[in-house]
């Protein structure tokens, strides 16, 4: 077994690694403040919040208009039209697209993969300037939708749904408690509701918010 290196030593053979350790010192200290809290009480989630990510929406203003943390990658229309339930982050993966122009609803703890695109609204057949209207996209608690699917207008997925990796979700499964899969989706399994757990967070947040202040939030900064 290697016998751990001192970082002096590490230092004293490239005198660059000062920065690096500096830079750690630092982003260790500053996230020691009241204000960062979230990063320290979401770190076992599924969606941890780094320093990292906080600059980069926060001061770089990636996604900046967004409540909860995204990848830079990852995009956001109307993000006041969304309702990110606790541990619930759409785009927290690379390649999202959540279009939130009718409303996006996400229940608690339901997880999003990496390519995944919320479609809330549609161009007009005949004049493509006009966004069609319609109901919310409405996902429940616990759900996980896998890579690369794709959810249409006006979808409602009932709690505990896992919709497979690629799926394309043209109509609701509001009773929730299965997987669906494919291009249509459809159910393909249905899941035995007395296995499924629903869990909770010790510390919840909504993104960057503490649950407990995150109705005051809502009422004054989203139209959802």
């Amino acid at each position: 077994m290697n016998a751990r290196v001192n970082p002096v030593s590490k230092i004293l053979r490239n005198p660059f690694l000062v920065f690096y350790y500096l830079g750690r010192s630092f982003v260790w200290l500053i996230t020691r403040l009241p204000y960062f809290r979230f990063i320290r009480d979401t770190q076992h989630s599924e969606t941890a919040i780094s320093f990292h990510t906080w600059y980069t929406q926060k001061v770089r203003r990636i996604n900046y208009a967004a409540y909860w943390p995204m990848h830079p990658s990852s995009i956001v229309s109307y993000p006041k039209n969304v309702y990110a339930g606790i541990n619930t982050c759409p785009g927290y993966n690379p390649g999202c697209y959540i279009h939130a122009v009718n409303g996006i609803y996400i229940g608690d703890y339901t997880q999003i993969g990496p390519n995944v695109g919320l479609m809330s609204g549609n161009h007009d057949l005949y004049d493509f300037r006009i966004q069609t209207e319609g109901g919310p996209i409405r996902i429940g608690k616990y759900c996980w939708i896998g890579m690369g699917a794709v959810i249409l207008p006006e979808v409602e997925l009932g709690d505990f749904t896992i919709v497979g990796a690629g799926a394309i979700v043209t109509k609701s499964f509001p009773e929730g408690h299965c997987v669906i899969a494919g291009n249509p989706a459809q159910k393909i399994r249905d899941l035995e509701r007395e296995k499924a757990i629903p869990f909770s967070m010790d510390n919840p947040y909504n993104g960057y918010i503490p649950h407990d202040r995150f109705e005051e939030f809502r009422k004054r900064n989203l139209t959802i």
